[in-house]
């Protein structure tokens, strides 16, 4: 069965989206800090998490401006499925974090 392109493109930018948005609109330490002691904290939360987003959003990137990887089904998903991993240990990353500097 074939998937269309923009499927896990779609994906990769809504977790890219979620993942900026607890980290740069404040949503994660709102979520789980309620003191500033709290705050500092998750800020060290959230750049351990953004190894993950980094790996992330290098897959996206290489699969769809690297035209070998574009023109090949196969290494696209490939790439984009490590990059959907990625968000979602990004993800997993900043609530595990905050649940610990809680």
């Amino acid at each position: 069965m074939r998937i269309p392109f923009v499927i896990p493109t779609v994906a990769n930018a809504l977790l890219g989206l979620l993942w900026g948005l607890s980290v740069f609109a404040g949503w994660g330490t709102k979520a789980f800090c309620s003191d500033a002691g709290c705050a500092e904290r998750m800020d060290d939360v959230a750049t351990v998490s953004c190894l993950f987003a980094a790996v992330a959003a290098c897959c996206t990137a290489v699969a769809w401006f690297s035209p070998a990887v574009r023109g090949d089904e196969r290494r696209f998903m490939n790439l984009t499925g490590a990059a959907m991993a990625a968000w979602v240990v990004a993800e997993g990353t900043l609530f595990v974090g905050g649940m610990i500097v809680k």
